[in-house]
């Protein structure tokens, strides 16, 4: 008998967590493969990270079920089902597939990504369902489930820290990402103009072009609205400042988009979801896994 694949374990995940408890992910998955019978020999299988493959599709079952809201994270590495989980056992007791999960409002398919040209950091195991996918495709579809899943943790962290931890956090990335220069710095500050200023980049060694920056820790279902970002533009009046970046772990409503859009000073609004892209992208606060080389016929070789 063939090992399950990974969207085979949420329903039987769903079934060993319908008793309300709250499981550590490894406890959740051996009850689930328990349910499945799989078998000591199918247990002893690694992956080439050198991870149990059943653990490996496990995680990807409850990964998948946490972002339909089916399961919930009380605590860190803790899982417990919730009333959308108890309706999909109902209605797929037999068994669940990612399509399945389409059917929950919010629910969104993870984006696709272009493959990385060098560097991959991903497991091959991620993507089996996607049968109809190339081999590129395949590992196309694996960084973009791993980056999404990296994401809303990088998110969960951040929001679990103080407030100064995640300005610190933001100035790092803008650092990571060019700004400051060679000789440049960027500085946590608290200034008492109206809006506040949470930090300052000095783009250059004599600081005579800056970057105002502001920092703030929303919950996901904040809206930040027009009202934070005039008073941020009023910051930056203050500072004769004309230019600066606004960074939440929220999103911003259309109004705030349209009026930084709008005003002679230049503004950028970097929500949450843009904000993990960029950390992942610059390698602030995550770590490459593993690299996988990807190889193809060398043509000179061969003339």
């Amino acid at each position: 008998m063939s090992a399950p694949k990974w969207h085979e374990y949420m329903a039987p995940v769903l079934r060993a967590l319908s008793d309300g408890l709250v499981y550590k992910p490894r406890e959740a998955i051996t009850a689930a493969a328990d349910l499945m019978g799989v078998s000591e020999e199918q247990r002893s299988v690694l992956i080439a990270s050198g991870q149990e493959q059943w653990i490996n599709r496990g995680n990807w079952a409850l990964s998948y079920l946490t972002r339909a809201g089916a399961t919930e994270r009380p605590g860190r590495a803790q899982y417990r089902i919730t009333d959308v989980g108890r309706d999909l056992l109902a209605r797929f007791p037999d068994g669940i597939t990612e399509r399945d999960l389409r059917i929950i409002p919010g629910y969104e398919t993870p984006r696709r990504a272009k493959p990385a040209a060098a560097v991959v950091p991903v497991d091959l195991e991620a993507g089996e369902e996607d049968t109809d996918l190339d081999p590129d495709e395949q590992i196309a579809s694996g960084i973009a489930r791993i980056h999404a899943d990296v994401a809303d943790e990088l998110l969960q962290r951040v929001l679990g820290q103080e407030p100064v931890f995640f300005e610190q956090a933001v100035l790092d990335l803008l650092i990571a990402m060019g700004y400051g220069g060679a000789e440049g710095k960027a500085t946590r500050t608290q200034l008492s103009s109206d809006g506040g200023i949470d930090g300052i980049i000095d783009q250059d060694a004599l600081g005579l072009s800056r970057v105002y920056v502001q920092a703030k820790r929303y919950a996901a279902a904040n809206v930040v609205g027009r009202p934070a970002i005039q008073e941020f533009v009023g910051a930056l009046a203050g500072n004769a400042a004309n230019q600066g970046v606004f960074i939440t772990t929220s999103r911003f409503s259309a109004e705030a988009q349209r009026y930084a859009d709008q005003v002679p000073t230049r503004v950028v609004l970097v929500d949450g979801e843009r904000l993990t892209r960029l950390m992942i992208h610059y390698g602030v606060g995550v770590q490459v896994k593993r690299t996988v080389q990807i190889v193809e016929i060398d043509e000179d070789f061969f003339e």
